[in-house]
């Protein structure tokens, strides 16, 4: 092994040396350096071995560093090939197991290749020189290196003054610096990038940039440290400042509380809190006492005392028991809804005779625009309660309805507390609008928060995040709403009593256009009755003529328009009343937007008018079917849904096993391609209920039969020809009688659902009940010559139904 020469004797001739064989010993998270003396901790196996083979033997030690410090069993490629040969100067064995050797290092070697991995790393090594340039740029650098290497001793309390003379005693500029870079803390890659540089010139530049960085790194520390110092030495000084104060105020008699606390108090002994708040209270408003107000932590308290002193613990209001008076706000406010108006009169009548009971959870589904949102003021109104109202569409976040913990910063309750806050009762009605519409994502399912919000056996403790007090919901009367129930989950549509709110008929719209919506306008347009009236054939027409829907939103929109016309001829200084007719509306609402079309789409076979549900209400649906040459294939168009096209491949199916008993050439489906279109195709259409509609169509088709353009028809079909029943049948009736039909044919077991239409609608259509396909297709068609093939056939009255209408 090559001793260190002097710098004349490196620069006057180059050593070449012979590579050695060496045991490898890898170092974690360390760079050993030439010339550095350090004892080093071994507790590894494969380590432990090498030390014993180096004592025993007496071998050469090569040091090297891991390229990962975490690995804990380095293969080869897990090393630096550029590493220290050490003298091993002492073994201790320690009383874990694990030993301490103390080594010198000698000299840089370069590993060219490894002779053996197991039980220890063996290498073929060379020992590397180092390459001296004598110049004044190198004694500059070494002196300077000296200078910074005293600055870091000064600030890192990690470095003594026996290593900076160490130090500043070498003369040998390789030295200088690889001894200054082994005792600093610095990254393993940057030591070893040292480590590798021969170059003694550009060794010393790398340590003196190094050093500059560590040097501005403590510095900086330093100065942070002195103003945190600085800091708590000031806070130290304000709280023995204000404790005199305190003693100072209690020798004069003073009280040294702060406004604020006394109002607290107060608060406090006004409220009436239950046992558990009241403590709560009490020991939050003591932590408060002895902060100091310009804390950010008294304001995070004095918010939470806030909160538990707003909510309203134990303060309801008087139900209004008197239930004529309750029946007379409902009808005054909404017109029909008789279901809803019944429930809750039921409620009331319960409360009457038993004072302590649960709140019930309602859920009004049903189109947009038929009030339901408008009818939770009403229940409130009647009941005498007070009103909130929040709307969940849209939400996604969970803390949306438990609130955020108060180690949030602006931390807040959920939107159920703080409704019940801006109540200011804890048996308000509230209501959770848009229920159907609530989302999810990362941030929580806000519909599983709701659980314990609308279980009447839970809610009686309800915990939010924020609050962590069980707070009483039992006595709020909670009323969802929503359009569609099937996007609510089953289990909180489980907590709810569903009160589904059907569309509107005419002469309903009638009475609402004229009892509230007329009147409403009339006055947020600043127009009275001396300036414009409405005549019932002119609300009839826009019903009719300018709207089309299940509620009345755009009914108020189109007498909105009007107002808005007359209120600018008034304003013009017209003085005479304008009397809205019919025969008038062009001029204010422009032509007609809808017409009776029934009878215009039926003008050729193939043609059928089926019912559709829908979320805004029902609607009336025409299937068209019409045939070209082709091999049997059978094309469906119009967006429709799996279900609905199985429903045309069993029409197909039924046609094709009954033709001759229609009459239909039986080699059609091998002559014909068949194409089903449901017209409006930007819109998905599904469900089994045009499937007998989708019968019809196709056998008009292949029969060459008109269907009756006054009729139209629902229900699902079965390969045997059975009619089997649907839901929706009260919105579909009031579309068929919104477009004018007359007769309408429904699935045998679907009669019991004519309960719910309005016995008006029942005397101006007629309906029959089918149990087979046979006797859809009796009633459907007419004679080639265009006259009706006979009368619908007379129904008899339903016991059951009570109200189904006669047909002739």
């Amino acid at each position: 092994m090559k001793k260190e020469g002097s710098r004349s004797e490196s620069k006057k001739h180059e050593i070449v040396h012979i590579p050695e064989t060496y045991i490898v010993l890898p170092l974690r998270n360390t760079v050993f350096f030439p010339r550095q003396v350090l004892p080093l901790s071994v507790g590894r196996q494969k380590s432990l071995r090498v030390l014993d083979e180096v004592q025993r033997e007496n071998l050469p030690l090569l040091i090297v560093a891991q390229r990962e410090g975490n690995i804990e069993n380095p293969e080869q490629r897990d090393l630096f090939t550029l590493g220290t040969v050490v003298k091993v100067l002492k073994v201790f064995n320690l009383p874990d197991g694990t030993k301490s050797v103390l080594v010198q290092g000698l000299s840089r070697a370069r590993i060219l290749s490894f002779i053996q991995s197991e039980p220890y790393f063996k290498a073929a090594a060379q020992e590397i020189d180092d390459k001296v340039t004598e110049d004044v740029e190198v004694d500059a650098l070494v002196t300077a290196i000296k200078t910074v290497f005293h600055r870091v001793v000064e600030l890192s309390p990690e470095l003594n003054e026996d290593q900076l003379t160490l130090v500043l005693n070498i003369d040998n500029p390789g030295a200088v610096a690889d001894t200054a870079a082994s005792l600093v803390n610095a990254h393993t890659h940057e030591k070893q990038e040292i480590l590798e540089t021969l170059n003694v010139k550009d060794r010393l530049q790398k340590v003196h940039l190094m050093l500059n960085k560590i040097v501005q790194r403590l510095e900086i520390g330093s100065k942070i440290q002195s103003d945190v110092q600085a800091e708590i030495n000031k806070s130290q000084r304000e709280y023995v400042l204000r404790e005199q104060l305190k003693a100072i105020q209690k020798e004069l008699g003073e009280d040294g509380e702060g406004v604020e606390i006394k109002e607290f108090r107060e608060r406090i002994k006004k409220a009436n809190l239950p046992e558990e708040v009241r403590k709560t209270v009490e020991k939050e408003l003591e932590r408060l006492s002895k902060m100091h107000t310009s804390s950010a932590e008294y304001t995070v308290s004095r918010t939470y005392i806030d909160w538990l002193l707003d909510l309203p613990w134990s303060f309801s209001t008087e139900d209004n028991l008197d239930i004529a008076k309750a029946r007379e706000v409902l009808e005054r406010d909404h017109y029909g809804l008789e279901k809803v108006k019944k429930r809750i009169l039921e409620y009331l009548a319960v409360r009457k005779l038993k004072h302590e009971m649960k709140g019930p959870i309602l859920c009004f589904v049903g189109p947009p625009g038929v009030g339901k949102t408008s009818l939770g003021r009403s229940i409130a109104s009647a009941l005498g309660r007070k009103f909130v109202r929040i709307s969940l569409g849209g939400v996604h976040d969970e803390a949306e309805i438990r609130g955020h913990r108060r180690t949030y910063i602006g931390a807040l309750p959920g939107r159920i507390l703080q409704g019940i806050k801006k109540a200011g009762s804890n048996n308000p009605v509230f209501m959770l609008d848009e229920v159907d519409k609530i989302g999810m994502d990362f941030r929580g399912d806000p519909s599983s928060a709701l659980l314990e919000v609308l279980d009447p056996e839970q809610n009686f403790s309800f915990s939010d995040h924020y609050i962590e007090l069980p707070f009483d919901l039992s006595k709020v009367l909670f009323i969802t709403t929503a359009n569609l129930l099937d996007p609510i989950p089953p289990p909180l549509r489980d907590r709810m009593e569903i009160i589904e709110i059907p569309s509107y008929v005419e002469d309903e719209k009638i009475h609402i256009a004229k009892g509230f919506l007329i009147p409403k306008q009339r006055a947020e347009h600043g127009l009275t009755e001396q300036n414009i009236t409405f005549e019932d054939d002119a609300i009839r027409h826009v019903i009719s003529a300018y709207t089309r829907e299940a509620g009345v939103r755009t009914l108020e929109r189109r007498i909105a328009d009007v107002c808005r016309a007359v209120a600018k001829d008034v304003a013009e200084g017209k003085t005479e009343r304008a009397a809205i007719q019919a025969d008038s509306l062009v001029k204010y609402l422009g032509h007609q937007k809808f017409f009776p079309e029934v009878a215009e789409r039926i003008n050729k076979p193939g043609i059928a008018t089926g019912l559709a549900w829908t979320p805004v209400g029902g609607d009336i649906l025409f299937i068209e079917a019409t045939q070209m040459k082709g091999k049997g294939n059978l094309i469906l168009t119009g967006q429709l849904g799996d279900v609905m096209k199985e429903s045309a491949q069993a029409a197909m199916s039924y046609i094709a096993a009954q033709t001759k008993k229609l009459g239909i050439d039986e080699s059609f489906r091998q002559r014909y391609d068949i194409h089903i279109h449901v017209p409006a195709g930007a819109t998905p259409k599904d469900g089994p209920s045009a499937g007998v509609t989708i019968l019809a169509a196709l056998t008009s088709l292949l029969t060459g039969q008109l269907v009756r353009n006054d009729l139209a028809m629902t229900g699902e079909i079965t390969l045997r020809g059975a009619v089997l029943p649907v839901g929706g049948i009260k919105e579909k009736v009031l579309a068929a009688h919104r477009a004018g039909i007359k007769y309408v044919i429904l699935p045998e077991k679907n009669k019991y659902d004519l309960d719910d239409i309005p016995q008006d609608i029942l005397k101006e259509m007629q309906f029959h009940f089918v149990k087979e396909m046979d006797e859809v297709l009796e009633m459907v068609f007419k004679t080639h010559d265009g006259a009706q093939k006979e009368k619908l056939p007379t129904i008899e009255k339903p016991a059951e139904v009570g109200r189904a209408a006669m047909m002739n």
